[in-house]
């Protein structure tokens, strides 16, 4: 919930809104860890009053997907259908994988996830319909980034 609209979650409900094609980078295949919102604010506060001065802790989740399982996810969830898949061209140098170790967060903090994916995923996207004024109002600011500057 509130991510802002240009991520992947949020712009592919965004384009399923409009009627619109979800794009996915490349083939979709590049892989992602996801971590829900109240999982992560969970760790930074747990952070905050365990942690040490100075010290980083990764706030991972473990639960990786292809970008392009997301997408689907987010499809199915909206009760959308696959055919709103367009693959698009990958930017140049787009990673490949993002992956934390969080096993010092785990050890010391003694923190660890508790949201599984496709739960956070499904509350995620009921958000963002819910609250679909908000969603489609964002689309002045971000529609540059996603159209073709020649276009009309």
């Amino acid at each position: 919930p509130w991510q802002y609209p240009e991520k992947l979650i949020p712009l592919a409900v965004l384009k399923l809104l409009r009627n619109e094609k979800v794009p996915v980078y490349g083939t979709g295949e590049n892989m992602r860890e996801w971590l829900s919102v109240e999982d992560c604010a969970r760790g930074i506060y747990r952070a905050l009053e365990q942690g040490g001065a100075g010290e980083t802790y990764n706030l991972g989740s473990g639960q990786e997907c292809t970008n392009l399982d997301v997408v689907r996810a987010v499809i199915r969830t909206a009760g959308g259908s696959e055919d709103a898949i367009e693959f698009v061209k990958d930017r140049p140098g787009h990673d490949i994988r993002y992956f934390l170790d969080s096993s010092k967060a785990v050890g010391e903090l003694c923190w660890k996830p508790r949201t599984p994916f496709e739960d956070g995923l499904a509350r995620t996207v009921q958000w963002y319909l819910d609250h679909s004024t908000w969603t489609l109002g964002k689309w002045d600011t971000i529609a540059g980034l996603y159209e073709c500057p020649d276009s009309p």
